[in-house]
């Protein structure tokens, strides 16, 4: 061959590389598609440093965020992102990395760029309102002590169920060998317990005895009450063979198992009847009663990705799976359900967000469950948080993060949440009040505290948890007023804020409250009439030294006489109403005005709408006597 038939060498050389580069291409593609990660990094990393292919680069960055090494994601998001603005679910993806990140500020830049393209992507929505109100997060973050716990034998560890004298968990340990998981090359997950030894420290993981732990992956576990029976996660696998779908993904499962009290060994496995080979199925948490089971799954009939579903015993088996619903589940991942006591706690990747997995709240209250609540820092981080478990206590319990970088358990205690109540008392005329008396009782107890009101006509208390309390406030030649203010259902530290107006008392002056109204030629009170007689009533009880008169009134339709009559009828009504609840009859006065004090022009044969006869069917309350009050008094 002479030399001018020959290739020359620099050519051979790049034709080799590009094919070379090719082939690693290939195989990054195939270790991607089978989510082995690791793999799929080095290979693209290889293969972009002689050629850049924006395809590569997206999956290499998508490798990164879904092998949770989110500094590497960004890196690569960028790259893309500096060349040509990413766009659909690769800017989506790229905000949740800066969202996990804590840069919260580039990240809704992100989601606002999907929302311009997709306007009915809801998944987007709430995560960029999560990120114009990510301070929210940590206001009261001084509520809960989070500390990691050390679990020797496994390197990571999650879904930390109480059982026994420690936990049921999830883990993993170091295993450089062929056997390794593809994911991360690191054990498949198995079910250990881990005993507490001290506080502080736990003796070494101890694989769960019996048949449960296989070949490939058994994750997160429940177990019924009675300690007996469990329900766990596992992959899809039959002997040692992993089972996949046509789009080459192998789903989970969920089974259950039996403890052999004479072995102490877990046996006798069951698959769950909801399984598919479709779709995954697990995150197992039992009701209290044990008679509800909850799940993750992402079959069909959700709102997108993952949802949490429920079957309900019926005494033969499990009942037909019931999705929670569009307040727990939304088009992003809701995953790790567990029951402590009467609420369900679940993570999320969607609702109001930190940012990865968040730990949210809710119950379930005449057969609807309520908008889920934040359990906010430090419960929550910009990293994946999941698993929330209370002790018996409920003072305290268990959560996993990767907030360290790698999935752990974490201890943590709950301090009481502090309540303040503010407020201002003002008069009738939005003046501020100063040197007012302002008593806080609280109900149940009868504690009572007080104090007078500064020059700014402020007062402020210190509230309990878990309180009913009443606020009155009370000055010289005014009317004491009394409003309600309640701790309850409240979890998080917080300032009340309840302002107290008096009215000033003015003898034979009808006392500002709304009007009583009567349906035409009754007398019957309303259902509207009896809320405002409630609020008398109350000004009542907080005023003994007051007496006053119920005047009642008609409109100007019948006879004089028969007005007269229906009038008096009306205000006898109300003062037995109040009688009836309570009030001394020594204080009261009924009178009926017919239609003599009319507040219209729609006298006798004048032409008026019914809402304009309306305002005259009336009763008006008027103060007649105070103990040592003159006739004439008024503030100045």
């Amino acid at each position: 061959m002479t030399m001018k038939h020959r290739t020359p060498l620099p050519v051979l050389l790049l034709v080799v590389l590009a094919a070379c580069s090719t082939a690693r291409l290939q195989r990054a593609d195939q270790a991607h598609d089978l989510m082995q990660f690791p793999k799929a990094e080095r290979l693209y990393e290889r293969a972009l440093e002689h050629k850049e292919d924006r395809g590569a680069r997206a999956r290499l960055a998508d490798s990164y965020r879904r092998h949770n090494a989110l500094p590497e994601a960004r890196k690569n998001y960028a790259k893309l992102d500096s060349v040509l603005p990413v766009t659909g679910d690769t800017a989506l993806a790229y905000g949740e990395v800066l969202m996990g990140l804590g840069e919260h500020e580039r990240a809704s830049g992100l989601f606002l760029r999907v929302i311009s393209q997709t306007p009915e992507n809801s998944r987007a929505m709430d995560l960029y309102e999560s990120t114009q109100g990510y301070k929210s997060f940590y206001l009261d973050s001084g509520r809960f002590f989070v500390n990691r716990l050390t679990l020797p034998g496994v390197v990571t560890a999650f879904g930390g169920t109480i059982y026994g004298k420690g936990l049921l968990v999830a883990g993993e340990r170091e295993l450089k060998d062929p056997k390794a998981n593809p994911w991360n090359e690191r054990s498949f997950l198995d079910l250990y317990y881990c005993e507490s030894k001290t506080e502080v420290t736990w003796l070494p993981a101890m694989p769960l005895p019996g048949s449960v732990n296989g070949g490939y992956h058994e994750g997160p576990a429940t177990v019924s009450a009675d300690g007996r029976t469990l329900y766990f996660t596992r992959s899809n696998y039959v002997e040692r063979k992993i089972q996949k779908d046509d789009r080459n993904t192998s789903h989970l499962k969920l089974f259950r198992a039996r403890l052999d009290s004479s072995t102490g060994k877990w046996g006798d496995l069951r698959a769950f009847a909801y399984n598919g080979e479709t779709w995954s199925t697990g995150h197992p948490a039992l009701s209290t009663d044990g008679r509800t089971l909850y799940f993750a799954s992402d079959r069909a009939g959700g709102f997108g990705g993952s949802d949490i579903w429920r079957c309900k015993d019926n005494g033969s088996g499990w009942s037909e799976p019931e999705n929670l619903g569009p307040f727990v589940n939304t088009a992003g991942n809701e995953l790790f359900p567990t029951v402590n006591g009467n609420a369900l706690h679940f993570s999320s990747t969607a609702h109001n967000n930190m940012g990865g997995l968040d730990i949210f709240e809710t119950h379930e209250q005449d057969g609807h469950w309520t908008q889920p609540v934040n359990l906010n820092a430090p419960i929550n981080t910009p990293k994946d948080d999941f698993f929330f478990v209370l002790d018996s206590t409920s003072k305290a319990g268990y959560l996993s993060s990767d907030r360290d970088g790698l999935d752990q358990v974490y201890s943590f205690s709950m301090y009481e949440p502090m309540f303040y109540l503010e407020g201002i008392v003002m008069d009738e005329e939005d003046r501020l009040l100063p040197n007012t008396e302002v008593i806080l009782s609280e109900i149940g107890t009868g504690e009572d505290n007080s104090m007078l009101t500064g020059p700014d006509g402020k007062f402020e208390f210190k509230l309990k948890a878990n309180s009913d309390y009443s606020v009155r406030g009370s000055n010289k030649d005014m009317l004491t007023s009394t409003i309600n203010v309640s701790t309850k259902g409240l979890t998080r530290s917080d300032t009340l804020h309840a302002n107290i107006q008096l009215t000033t008392v003015k003898i034979g002056q009808a006392i500002a409250i709304n009007n009583i109204y009567y349906d035409y030629d009754k007398w019957d009170i309303r259902v509207d009439a009896a809320v405002e007689l409630d609020k008398l009533i109350r000004i009542f009880n907080d005023n003994p030294s007051m007496s006053f008169e119920l005047g009642s009134h008609t409109d100007s339709r019948g006879g004089d006489l028969y007005n007269l009559v229906l009038s008096d009828a009306r205000a006898t009504s109300a003062v037995n109403y109040l009688i009836r609840h309570g009030v001394d009859p020594m204080r009261i006065v009924a009178k009926g005005y017919g239609e003599e004090v009319l507040v219209n022009d729609c006298g006798n044969g004048v032409k008026c709408t019914e809402e304009e006869h309306q305002a005259n069917r009336r009763t008006q309350f008027t103060v007649t006597g105070v103990a040592n009050l003159a006739s004439s008094t008024s503030r100045p």
